[in-house]
């Protein structure tokens, strides 16, 4: 059984009550990108019981709204800055739930926490990671998984035009522009890396060109 789809108006609602009092572009970037990124469809990916990491998880949010909505056994989040560990360490400080951990990862080497996850989410991280290393990246990722986990992808496709709009999103937002991958060539690395996908959709919001894929370790 897998976690009953939220729709966007609770996961906003949710939201704005765990981050009162946050400034406008903080309130752009937090509250409001459920608008524009497909959470309801990934968050319902999980099952219930389930132990969730996120790679790149930032100051917590993505893992918030899963310790709220898929009722998890345990949230375990990676991160490069450990000021966004730390973030998301005072976030949940103040939550209900309480079986979470976070790690920093020093950009080679995966924290060893991953391996007893059931299900991780990488969630428009991998663009982010610099176009020589993107796809060792998935394969080290793929080899710290146990037999049966899975893996969700979720990024913007490099094969669209209207990736330039995520582009221009990042250099905004992030100061940088992003190193977009196609759908096609998420697909073959995954498999490259010794996975086996078991899903896969594509789907646009607003000029935003999502994929998510789900992909289960051999």
């Amino acid at each position: 059984m897998t976690t009953t789809r939220p729709s966007n108006a609770m996961i906003l609602d949710f939201l704005k009550k765990s981050y009162p009092g946050t400034g406008f572009v903080d309130s752009l970037k937090i509250k409001y990108r459920p608008l524009i990124c497909p959470f309801g469809d990934i968050i319902s990916l999980a099952k219930p019981g389930e132990k969730i990491g996120d790679v790149g998880c930032g100051s917590g949010q993505f893992l918030l709204l899963m310790s709220h909505f898929s009722e998890p056994s345990q949230v375990y989040g990676i991160e490069i800055s450990e000021k966004l560990i730390n973030n998301a360490n005072q976030l949940f400080a103040k939550q209900p739930f309480r079986n979470f951990a976070f790690s920093t990862y020093d950009g080679v080497h995966f924290p060893p926490g991953l391996r007893d996850m059931d299900i991780l989410y990488l969630i428009d991280v991998l663009h982010h990671v610099p176009k020589p290393n993107q796809k060792k990246f998935i394969e080290d990722l793929a080899s710290t998984m146990k037999p049966g986990a899975r893996l969700v992808l979720k990024d913007i496709d490099g094969g669209s035009a209207l990736v330039m709009f995520n582009k221009m999103h990042d250099m905004v937002f992030a100061g940088e522009i992003g190193n977009e991958i196609s759908f096609s060539k998420a697909k073959e690395w995954l498999k490259g890396a010794g996975l086996n996908i078991i899903s896969e959709n594509k789907k646009r919001m607003y000029v935003y060109p999502h994929y998510t894929i789900v992909a289960e370790k051999k």
